[in-house]
């Protein structure tokens, strides 16, 4: 707006905040004329003050957003450090180039692997067989009750239910048998009466 067209008898907004303030005691003349004095862009000292803790909060958050990079940069540098990368590619190349030689003599492996290898029976003189045999027995022996062993140790936790399970049965069989005695007292009773 050109600077003539404005009245110097005419308030701005601004101005009429001013003085509102000025006249409710928020703000008094001479911190006014100070701070225009000054010409300085801070209106109070309290503004000051917090712009100077939001400046600082700022900061805060900045170098705490750093720090945070730098944890994350530290975690992940072995991944992606150059010497660790080189390291890591070698052996990678050196895998890739046994595989292929395994891949090269695929066919010479198979004939080597279907071919029996020398010496796979243990040859036994003909004085031991009968002590062979007799091993065989104890192995096959020590083998069977291993297995009986076995079962016994995983039939234990049962062989507790099976007791409680017998428990109550005997229970239930003393609740039948007072019954019984009673029915058969009772019985004995109408007999004798009806005689």
């Amino acid at each position: 707006m050109p600077q003539w067209g404005v009245s110097p008898f005419t308030m701005t907004p601004s101005a009429s905040l001013v003085s509102k303030c000025v006249s409710s005691g928020a703000v008094s003349q001479e911190a006014l004329d100070s701070a225009y004095s000054q010409h300085g862009s801070i209106f109070s000292s309290q503004l000051h003050e917090a712009e100077q803790r939001m400046r600082m909060e700022k900061e805060l958050d900045q170098l705490q957003v750093e720090v945070e990079l730098l944890k994350v940069e530290k975690i992940s540098v072995d991944v992606t450090h150059p010497t660790c990368l080189a390291a890591r590619f070698h052996t990678l190349q050196t895998f890739c180039a046994h595989l292929l030689d395994v891949l090269k003599d695929q066919n010479r492996l198979k004939q080597r692997l279907m071919r029996p290898l020398g010496r796979t029976n243990l040859p036994v003189r003909a004085h031991l067989h009968r002590y062979l045999v007799d091993v065989v027995n104890m192995l096959l022996d020590l083998v069977e009750r291993l297995d009986e062993k076995i079962s016994a140790v995983r039939r234990r936790p049962t062989v507790t239910d099976d007791m409680a399970q017998l428990n109550t049965s005997l229970a239930q069989l003393f609740v039948l048998m007072v019954e019984v005695e009673t029915l058969a007292s009772q019985l004995l009773q109408w007999k004798s009466t009806a005689a």
